[in-house]
């Protein structure tokens, strides 16, 4: 694919290459780039990082000393994303829960949360640093079951939150833990 950072261009062949399917689209990549490059990233998140595409995306535009760290509970999918970012030492893949593995290296300033049941999860906008930032993927506009995701991110007493159409078929939440 052209025009993709070639990190990116890496890890959707590592995707595509184990039949992972599920990767963020170009243009939720595209919206977590613009995110990281924001002045002031020294700790960023994921939970769930499949083949690395959303981690790809993310380390590209991150300063070089940022620390990324995300976590993968399929153990084939973590390994493949560890040797993806074999050469970063800013960059952390661990498998396992992230209830269990995340939370230590919280609080994060850009979190992407991009496992389906970490979504609903009350404890996840806990780990966002004051000011911070969450990214959720993979909504569709309009549709009203959102497993109680947009109830939590968009009605949040401690979040200021919008929920924006990326394409024409998926909408994000953008959060801001307020200060």
């Amino acid at each position: 694919m052209p025009g993709l950072p070639p990190l990116v261009r890496r890890a959707v062949a590592l995707a595509e290459g184990l039949g992972f399917d599920r990767s963020c689209s170009v243009e939720t990549g595209r919206l977590l780039h613009t995110l990281a490059a924001q002045r002031g990233r020294a700790r960023v998140g994921e939970i769930g990082t499949g083949c690395g595409v959303g981690a790809a995306w993310i380390v590209s535009a991150l300063p070089p000393a940022a620390r990324f760290v995300t976590v993968e509970v399929d153990e084939r999918l973590a390994a493949a994303a560890t040797h993806l970012f074999a050469d970063d030492e800013h960059v952390g893949v661990l498998c396992g829960d992230w209830e269990h593995t995340l939370p230590p290296h919280a609080p994060f300033e850009l979190l992407f949360v991009d496992a389906r049941p970490a979504k609903a999860h009350a404890a996840v906008p806990g780990l966002l640093a004051p000011g911070g930032t969450a990214v959720l993927d993979d909504l569709r506009p309009g549709e009203r079951m959102s497993y109680g995701v947009r109830e939590l991110w968009l009605e949040h007493p401690d979040l200021v939150a919008v929920e924006l159409t990326v394409r024409p078929e998926e909408s994000v939440i953008l959060a801001v833990r307020a200060l």
